[in-house]
């Protein structure tokens, strides 16, 4: 079978070419975390406190809603008479 005759091309160079310099800048460190019981504690009672604070604000603003409206409906019934 005749089979085409390619001409003779040599391969082309690479476009990037690896050097140190890249290999360090991808293989840095990650730096260390530490997490003690004291953060995670003061983390715990700050979450805490602030789920308090946000319970107290709702309950308040119930109050203050219910308070309203028999308030409202006092005075209605005051004006009717």
């Amino acid at each position: 079978m005749f089979l085409p005759k390619y001409p003779d091309s040599p391969t082309p160079p690479p476009a990037h070419t690896h050097t140190a310099a890249d290999q360090v800048l991808a293989r840095r460190p990650v730096p260390q975390v530490s997490v003690n019981t004291g953060a995670v504690a003061a983390l715990l009672v700050g979450g805490v406190v602030l789920t308090a604070l946000l319970a107290a604000v709702a309950v308040t603003a119930v109050s203050v809603a219910v308070a309203a409206v028999v308030l409202r409906s006092l005075l209605r019934d005051q004006h009717r008479r």
